[in-house]
């Protein structure tokens, strides 16, 4: 049974920086296109950035330029460094393959305050 468990969430001023990490169990995520997704209050899912199976990586407008995805393959996790965060970045954070597998976990909760 595969299972991602997303951590590295909190409260973070606007300006300051978070990593979040997504731990796999049950597959091995280096033959998978992954990506980080959020979902803020009242608004849909939206993937954030993803980065293919050889390491390509593509980003939302919205986040280019301040995120960071990768991944550590003998780890198997994938990584989201998150800098400069804006109030609008407060979501709850998934990762899962891309395109979704459902796979996600909890999430983990980013709160950017001013």
């Amino acid at each position: 049974q595969v299972q991602l468990v997303e951590s590295g969430g909190g409260l973070v001023q606007a300006g300051g920086s978070l990593r979040l990490s997504c731990a796999a169990s049950g597959t091995i995520l280096s033959i998978y296109a992954m990506g980080w997704y959020r979902q803020a209050p009242g608004k849909q899912r939206e993937l954030v950035a993803r980065i293919t199976s050889g390491g390509s990586t593509d980003y939302a407008d919205s986040v280019k330029g301040r995120f960071t995805i990768s991944r550590d393959n003998a780890k198997n996790t994938v990584s989201l460094q998150m800098n400069s965060l804006k109030r609008e970045d407060t979501a709850v954070y998934y990762c899962d393959t891309v395109p979704v597998r459902n796979y996600w976990g909890q999430g983990t909760q980013v709160t950017v305050s001013s």
